[in-house]
C-alpha cells in the first residue's frame, strides 16, 4: 500500500520527537479524481496555530495535524485532476456532417492540423465507401478525421498522415498502409484483415478487438508498451507475431 509521510514539529518539550501521518493510498487518490465536485472542509489557521471557526487557540495538536493533512489531499486531488486528461473514449462524437460532399473531404484531406490533430472543421467521413480507391487517398493528411464504419478495403493509403483518427468499426481490408503515419489511432473493432503496415508508423495506437488476421507488420515503427497491447490480439497470425516479435 503506498502512503505519504510528513514530518511535523511538536511542542517545545518533544521538538525533536516527529508524527508521521499516513494519508491514503494511492488508488483512493485516484479515485477523487472522478468526483471532480468533491469538496474538502479544512480549518483555519491563526498565528501559527490550527483552530475551527468560532474555537479558541489550542496548542499544535490533532486538529492542527488535521488542517495540515488536509490541505495535502485537497492539494494532491486537485494536482491530478489537473495533470490527467479526460478519456477521449469517454468523449461524444458530434453529429453526422450533413454536407453532400462530405465524403469528397478525403481527396482534399486535412491541410490545418497535420499531425497535431488541429482543425477548424472536422474531416467526417463516417459510412463513407472508398472502396479499392489506388489513387485518392494516397499521401493525403487525415489527421483527427472521423472514419467510423466507413470502407477503405483495397485502397492504397500509402503514405497518410491519419494521427488521432477515429476508426471505430471502419473496414480497411487489404490496405496498403506503408510509410503511413498512423500514430493514436483508435482502430478499436476495425476490420484490418490482411492491411499491410510496411515502415509505419503505429505509436499510441489502440486495436481493441480488431480484426488482425494476415496483416504485415514489417519494420512497423511502435513503443514497448503500445506493442505488449497489440500483442494481446488473439487475430494476429504467427507470422505476423514473429514480424511483431511478440513473446
Amino acid at each position: 500500500m503506498a502512503t505519504l509521510s510528513l514530518s511535523l514539529p511538536m511542542s517545545r518539550t518533544t521538538a525533536e520527537s516527529s508524527l508521521r501521518l499516513q494519508l491514503f493510498p494511492k488508488r483512493q487518490l485516484l479515485a477523487l479524481h472522478h468526483h471532480p465536485r468533491a469538496k474538502f472542509t479544512c480549518c483555519s489557521w491563526n498565528n501559527g496555530v490550527g483552530s475551527r471557526s468560532g474555537e479558541s487557540p489550542r496548542l499544535f495538536g490533532l486538529k492542527q495535524v488535521n488542517c495540515v493533512a488536509c490541505g495535502i489531499l485537497a492539494a494532491l486531488a486537485v494536482t491530478a485532476g489537473v495533470a490527467s486528461p479526460v478519456i477521449a473514449a469517454n468523449q461524444r462524437l458530434p453529429p453526422l456532417s450533413t454536407e453532400p460532399n462530405r465524403c469528397e473531404k478525403a481527396y482534399v484531406g486535412n491541410t490545418i492540423g497535420q499531425a497535431n490533430g488541429v482543425y477548424d472543421k472536422p474531416i467526417d467521413l463516417r459510412f463513407c465507401d472508398y472502396s479499392n480507391d489506388k489513387s485518392n487517398l494516397k499521401g493525403k493528411s487525415l489527421a483527427a478525421a472521423l472514419m467510423s464504419d466507413a470502407k477503405f478495403d483495397g485502397a492504397d493509403m500509402t503514405e497518410v498522415v491519419m494521427s488521432k483518427a477515429y476508426a471505430v468499426g471502419a473496414s480497411f481490408q487489404g490496405v496498403d498502409f506503408s510509410n503511413a503515419v498512423l500514430d493514436r489511432v483508435n482502430f478499436g473493432k476495425a476490420n484490418l484483415k490482411g492491411a499491410v503496415f510496411r515502415n509505419t508508423v503505429l505509436s499510441g495506437s489502440t486495436f481493441e478487438e480488431a480484426e488482425l488476421g494476415d496483416v504485415v507488420f514489417e519494420d512497423t515503427i511502435i513503443g514497448y508498451i503500445d506493442l505488449q497491447k497489440l500483442c494481446r490480439n488473439t487475430s494476429i497470425t504467427p507470422d505476423g507475431r514473429l514480424e511483431l516479435g511478440c513473446r
